[in-house]
């Protein structure tokens, strides 16, 4: 047997299992820690049932999966689906990497504290330069350390939520690596057009999650294979935020210049990345 992918759960597996099945191709789920493994019986039909699974990722919800376990599902298939919290809690889990859950962590635990009573101990020691007194450039980790700072729960849980889905996306197919140059230049690099704009009073992880927004579009069009690309009603949501910043619609304080900053390293790493070679 041949391993052509890895998904997050037995149900969606074997919606593209079905699916093969219709095309003459038999596969077999394997259960891991974080998920199944699929992998094709026949060695002649690897190459097809890898190209079927890239495009499954992509699009998962196509009307052709479900016609699939109409037509080819079998009656005796059981899931064990377990009980829904811990089924949810390995599914959040399995959609991310190390990096992406760390920066989870990180930023809940920051928000809890800003919750509990120290929100004026942690905002003196992570703000941007000139945010407190005595704040000066030597304290150097004050160019990063605003993004990790979050001021309500709306902004924490949009800001966690986009991280967790798009950052996962990267992190799980593309590996540490393109996540963490994204995180550390579109986390400080915004930051500084941030505080030139509007000053040193700002903070949350709007400019990263610009980043991988940016990054995972361009992917997703020079790079459809790599598996993370983005649907393009997403997109237009983000940008039509993005515009929505520059009014005063929601009433809401909106730091536009990590956003395009995020946006533009985001676009710019996309391309970079999407020329080299695999």
């Amino acid at each position: 047997m041949l391993e052509i992918g890895h998904l997050p759960n037995a149900r969606a597996a074997q919606a593209l299992i079905d699916y093969l099945k219709g095309q003459g191709i038999y596969c077999q789920l394997t259960p891991t820690e974080q998920g199944v493994v699929i992998s094709v019986m026949q060695e002649t039909d690897y190459s097809t049932a890898k190209t079927e699974y890239e495009q499954f990722i992509q699009n998962p919800y196509d009307e052709k999966y479900l016609k699939a376990s109409w037509d080819n599902g079998s009656a005796g298939t059981k899931f064990d689906y377990g009980a829904p919290s811990l089924q949810l809690f390995t599914q959040f889990i399995s959609g991310a990497g190390p990096l992406t859950l760390a920066i989870i962590a990180i930023c809940s635990v920051i928000f809890l504290g800003f919750n509990i009573g120290f929100a004026n101990t942690l905002f003196e020691h992570l703000s941007f330069f000139g945010a407190v007194p005595n704040s000066g450039f030597e304290q150097f980790w004050r160019v990063f350390t605003p993004s990790l700072i979050h001021f309500s729960a709306m902004h924490i849980i949009f800001n966690l939520l986009w991280w967790w889905y798009l950052g996962g996306k990267i992190e799980n197919r593309l590996g540490i690596r393109p996540l963490l140059i994204l995180l550390l230049v579109a986390g400080t690099l915004p930051n500084i057009i941030q505080y030139y704009l509007a000053g040193p009073n700002f903070g949350g992880l709007s400019g990263v999650v610009y980043a991988v927004v940016g990054y995972t579009w361009v992917m997703g069009i020079k790079r459809p294979e790599s598996g993370i690309g983005l649907p393009p009603a997403y997109i237009g949501f983000m940008l039509l935020w993005l515009v929505f910043g520059f009014t005063d619609m929601f009433g809401l304080s909106i730091a536009n210049g990590a956003h395009i900053g995020g946006l533009l390293v985001g676009v710019t790493q996309g391309f970079i990345d999407s020329k080299k070679r695999t």
